[in-house]
């Protein structure tokens, strides 16, 4: 590379709203050190378009630290780019080359329909953790840690789904655009815990019933989204929903459950 920096050239997305007709636009960015996280490089090219009395590309951001799942966007064609198990504000540089064309575009799912540019609306996930994801057990004052005792496999089991941050890359992923690894990841950090247990067969109903009314697509056993999932959530969370639906089903129809 330049000791200069990088140049490369950006197609981005560009949408006013969720009605308006969207198209890609070319930017072309030099002195882009390798160094600089992706997410800075947007902001060298807003401070370009700002200079030039241009509207600067709007995109989500927040903890820049691989946390809040905010940062959500294709990059040429992957969600949150070429590097695996990373999110976009981790993502740096160094990982392209000088030169490249580097296509961006928000998340591509009829149940995240576009706010604008690269920011789409995800709250088709909000309304899916208010259907389940709650316990009723009081929980009061904090508890000594070992008040219930939690077996090592069963913990990492919970930990390994909780890890989920709700970006909507597996939906992006998908081609059905199913979002079953993001509810059941969010149904098993729950269920798979004493705490949760009481209210298990109601909250499978309850997000698999909201995740269908928000107009996600079926599960078809791909794996994409396990690929493109930045916190490595595994398709055995879906195979654990899919067998908790079904036995929740099963005491719906006998009468066994309220």
């Amino acid at each position: 590379m330049s000791s200069e920096g990088m140049k490369i050239t950006l197609r981005m997305w560009r949408q006013k709203n969720k009605s308006a007709p969207g198209k890609f636009v070319e930017y072309k960015l030099s002195g882009v050190s390798e160094d600089s996280s992706f997410l800075e490089m947007i902001d060298i090219l807003n401070e370009m378009l700002v200079h030039k009395g241009e509207e600067p590309v709007v995109f989500d951001h927040d903890c820049r630290e691989g946390i809040c799942g905010m940062c959500s966007m294709t990059i040429n064609g992957v969600p949150h780019g070429p590097e695996r198990k990373t999110t976009v504000c981790q993502l740096h540089m160094r990982k392209f080359k000088d030169g490249d064309v580097i296509t961006i575009e928000p998340w591509r799912s009829k149940s995240f329909p576009i706010i604008r540019d690269l920011i789409v609306d995800r709250g088709a996930f909000d309304r899916i953790i208010q259907a389940g994801g709650f316990i009723s057990a009081r929980t009061g004052g904090t508890q000594d840690a070992n008040a219930i005792l939690i077996s090592k496999p069963v913990a990492d089991y919970a930990m390994d789904a909780a890890a989920c941050i709700g970006c909507g890359a597996c939906v992006a992923a998908c081609k059905n655009a199913s979002a079953m690894l993001f509810v059941a990841a969010k149904a098993s950090q729950l269920n798979s815990l004493p705490q949760g247990k009481p209210e298990k067969d109601r909250r499978v109903l309850a997000m698999v019933k909201q995740m269908d009314a928000e107009g996600f697509g079926n599960c078809t056993n791909f794996g994409e989204c396990q690929a493109a999932c930045p916190k490595g959530i595994t398709l055995d969370h879906i195979a654990q929903l899919n067998r908790d639906y079904l036995v929740a089903g099963v005491k719906k129809t006998l009468g066994l459950l309220k």
